[in-house]
């Protein structure tokens, strides 16, 4: 379950990341991966979208992504199934940098959470669809996965309702609340979520190896 950091490179990134998985409202596992998740298992997805970025010499900037995972309820206990898509139109350097950031070899948030993935399936190399809308999210994968991100509204209709001052690995301390629905199935990991938890966020990671 543990993951070894095998790339020691420089690289940094800035871009979108949004999420939906089959908890109810906030999803306990986001906001501690001790605390008990609703349902027998924990199902969803991260679409992350790289604005800007480099790994090494490598120009990231408009790659698109997806991890699928399945987990247990009590998310820290570990073996998790875990997918990587990485959208086709990456160049083949571009499909090595993001895939060994987010598998976790490249050290970094992702590397925290390979710590718990028990099975990272072969990454596959589909076209992916992100939009971005005023007060949604949507990612698109033909014939695998459909999901949209809704904000919720608060007092002040013009500003999403937000999390704040949050520990979380891969999402920064303020997150923008809402929720999702997803139909997903790569053949290993299956769901189907209506108005279950969803939120997103714009990251920015870096590493700068000694």
């Amino acid at each position: 379950m543990s993951q070894v950091v095998e790339t020691a490179v420089a690289w940094w990134a800035r871009g979108l990341i949004f999420e939906n998985c089959s908890c109810q409202a906030i999803c306990p596992g986001h906001v501690h991966f001790d605390q008990l998740c609703y349902n027998d298992r924990c199902i969803g997805y991260w679409a992350i979208r790289f604005d800007e970025g480099t790994f090494a010499d490598t120009d990231i900037a408009g790659v698109k992504a997806i991890i699928a995972y399945d987990s247990p309820p009590h998310m820290i206990d570990g073996d998790w199934v875990e997918v990587i898509m990485i959208d086709e139109k990456a160049s083949e350097a571009q499909r090595e940098a993001v895939e060994s950031i987010l598998a976790g070899r490249a050290g970094g948030p992702w590397a925290i959470l390979a710590r718990f993935v028990g099975e990272l399936l072969e990454t596959r190399y589909p076209p992916i669809h992100i939009e971005e809308g005023d007060k949604t999210k949507r990612v698109v994968i033909d014939g695998i996965l459909d999901s949209t991100i809704t904000e919720f509204e608060g007092r002040d209709r013009s500003k999403p309702v937000t999390l704040s001052n949050m520990y979380n690995q891969i999402h920064p301390p303020e997150q923008a609340l809402g929720t999702g629905s997803s139909r997903y199935d790569d053949g290993t990991i299956r769901f189907d979520n209506t108005d279950t938890h969803g939120l997103y966020s714009y990251f920015d990671w870096a590493v700068a190896p000694e």
